[in-house]
C-alpha cells in the first residue's frame, strides 16, 4: 500500500488545506476595512473572498492535484464557473478604477450608462467565447462571423433609427446640459426634468415637451442655465425725452433692486440709447421666474414713476395726486391730528397722495424718512430683521402712518411694505414740524407710536425665539 504522502494529490491538498483559510481571513479583513471607509473597491474584493478563491482551490484540486486537465465534463463545468466568475471580477475591477471616484465633470461621469451595459454586454460574449473555446473546444469563429454579416445587414436596414440612436447617444455623452438647465430650443423653451437615451423632456410650464435627442443633435439650442450665475433678463422701457436721463436711471436702478427674485450676487444695470428709451438687466436667480420678474418690474415701475412725476411711456398724468384728491385727504387727516382748516389750507401745496403697488417696500430701514406718510386705502404690513429674514410684527391701515421717526431725525427700525395696493397721502416733514409747533400734544402722540411699535418689534421677536426653543443672554436674565 502506497503511503499517503506520495501521492500526487497530497501536497496540493495540504498548500489548499493550510493557504486557502489564511487568503479568506486575509481578504476577509481587507474587505472590513473597505466597507468601513465606503470604498467601492470592497464590492469586487467581496467577489473575490465569497466566490472567486473557493471555485479556483476546487478548481486546483480537481485539475492539478488529479492530473485531470478537462478530460472530464465536470472538470470542465467547474473551469467555465472559474472563468465566467473571472471575467466578473474584471469587470467590477475595472468599473472601481474607471468610474467609481471619477470626479464631476470628467468624461466618466459625462458617459452615458447604455454605452458602459453595452461594452460590459460586449465584453462578457467575447470572454464567454474565448472561455468555451479553451474550455470545451468550442469553434466560436463561425459565431463571430455569422454575427457579424447579421450585423451589417440589421444596421443598413435600420440606418435611420440607429443613426438617430447614436446621435443621441454622443448628445449625452458631451452633456451640453443637465437636469434642472433651462433650454430656449427651436421647439420650445422650459426647465429640463428627464434625460434618457432617446428624449429630452422639457418641462415648459404648460406642460412637458418630448424632444428626441436626434433633433436637439442637429439643432442649435441655448443653454440658459450656463454658465453658472445669475440669468440676465432684459427689460425695454420707454419715457419721453422731457426727463432727465440721470433721473430716469436712478427710478430705474431703486426699482429693479427691490425686486425679491434678483440674485443677491448681482445688481441690475441701466443703460440709456437716446430718444427716451433704456434698456435694464435684470439678473435673477433663475430662467423661471424671468417672465414674473419682468412683470414685476413693470407694474412697480408704473407706481413709481407717477410718484416721481416721470412720463413713463409719454404718460406722467396721475389722476389721482389732484389738488382736490390732497385737500379731501387732508380733511380726513386732520381731525386724527388736531389740527384745524387753516393749517391744512397752508401745508396743502406741499402734500401729494402716493401710489404703491403691492409688494412695494414703503419705508426700508436703517434711513430718516424726509416725510410722514398716512395710509388713505390699503394697509401695510410691518416686518423687523429676525435671523436673516424678516418677522411681521403689525399692520398699518387707513389713518395709522409710517415715517414717524422723520419727527425725531433718527433712522427707521421696521420695514413698511404694501400687503396690497394702497394710497397715501405724504405729509413733507416740514409740515410735520410746524404742526408739531402748532399742537406739541402731537409730538407726544408721536413718541407713543413709537415707543408701542418698538414694544410690538421685541414682543414678536421674542415670541419667534420661545417658539423656536432660543434664549437669549438678556431674556435668561
Amino acid at each position: 500500500m502506497t503511503e499517503i504522502w506520495k501521492e500526487a494529490w497530497f501536497p496540493w491538498a495540504v498548500g489548499l488545506a493550510i493557504g486557502l483559510p489564511i487568503v479568506l481571513v486575509v481578504l476577509t479583513e481587507v474587505y472590513g476595512s473597505l466597507l468601513r471607509r465606503g470604498n467601492p473597491a470592497a464590492k469586487p474584493v467581496r467577489l473575490l473572498r465569497n466566490l472567486v478563491v473557493p471555485v479556483f482551490a476546487l478548481f486546483v484540486l480537481l485539475t492539478l492535484a488529479s492530473d485531470q486537465q478537462f478530460d472530464l465534463n465536470w472538470v470542465r463545468v467547474v473551469g467555465t464557473v472559474l472563468g465566467f466568475l473571472l471575467i466578473l471580477l474584471v469587470l467590477s475591477a475595472f468599473n472601481v478604477a474607471l468610474f467609481a471616484n471619477a470626479s464631476e465633470g470628467s468624461w466618466q461621469k459625462r458617459l452615458p450608462s447604455i454605452f458602459i451595459d453595452l461594452a460590459r454586454l460586449a465584453l462578457i460574449l467575447v470572454g464567454l467565447a474565448i472561455l468555451f473555446s479553451w474550455v470545451w473546444g468550442a469553434d466560436v469563429g463561425g459565431l463571430f462571423a455569422a454575427l457579424g454579416v447579421t450585423s451589417i445587414v440589421i444596421g443598413l436596414a435600420l440606418q435611420n433609427a440607429v443613426g438617430s440612436v447614436i446621435s443621441g447617444l454622443l448628445l449625452l455623452f458631451e452633456q451640453p446640459f443637465k437636469l434642472g438647465d433651462f433650454l430656449d430650443t427651436p421647439s420650445g423653451r422650459g426647465r429640463v426634468v428627464e434625460v434618457n437615451w432617446r428624449a429630452v423632456h422639457i418641462d415648459t410650464g404648460n406642460g412637458i415637451q418630448i424632444v428626441p435627442n436626434s433633433s436637439l443633435a442637429g439643432a442649435s439650442f441655448t443653454n440658459l442655465s450656463q454658465p453658472a450665475g445669475a440669468y440676465v433678463a432684459t427689460v425695454a422701457v420707454k419715457f419721453t425725452t422731457d426727463d432727465p436721463p440721470h433721473r430716469v436711471s436712478t427710478l430705474l436702478r431703486s426699482v429693479a433692486s427691490t425686486l425679491p427674485m434678483l440674485d443677491p450676487a448681482d445688481k441690475p444695470a441701466v443703460s440709456y440709447s437716446g430718444n427716451g428709451a433704456y434698456s435694464v438687466d435684470l439678473p435673477v436667480v433663475s430662467p423661471a421666474v424671468e417672465s414674473e420678474a419682468v412683470s414685476l418690474f413693470l407694474a412697480w415701475l408704473w407706481y413709481a414713476a407717477r410718484r416721481d412725476d416721470l412720463a413713463l411711456d409719454g404718460d406722467s398724468t396721475d389722476p389721482v395726486n389732484t389738488p382736490e384728491n390732497v385737500r379731501e385727504a387732508l380733511s380726513f387727516v386732520g381731525p386724527l391730528f388736531s389740527l384745524d382748516d387753516d393749517y391744512l389750507d397752508e401745508i396743502a401745496a406741499s402734500c401729494r397722495i402716493e401710489q404703491w403697488g403691492a409688494g412695494e417696500q414703503v419705508q426700508g430701514i436703517g434711513v430718516v424718512p424726509d416725510s410722514l406718510r398716512i395710509v388713505l386705502e390699503g394697509a401695510l404690513q410691518l416686518t423687523t430683521p429676525y435671523d436673516n429674514g424678516r418677522l411681521e410684527f403689525a399692520v398699518v391701515e387707513r389713518g395709522e402712518s409710517v415715517g414717524l421717526t422723520s419727527l425725531t431725525r433718527q433712522a427707521t427700525s421696521y420695514y413698511a411694505t404694501a400687503s396690497r395696493a394702497v394710497r397715501i397721502l405724504r405729509v413733507p416733514r416740514d409740515a410735520v414740524d410746524a404742526a408739531v409747533r402748532r399742537n406739541p400734544a402731537l409730538a407726544r402722540r408721536i413718541g407713543e407710536q413709537l415707543d408701542n411699535r418698538r414694544r410690538m418689534a421685541v414682543d414678536a421677536i421674542a415670541s419667534a425665539r420661545e417658539a423656536s426653543g432660543v434664549i437669549s443672554i438678556g431674556d435668561a436674565a
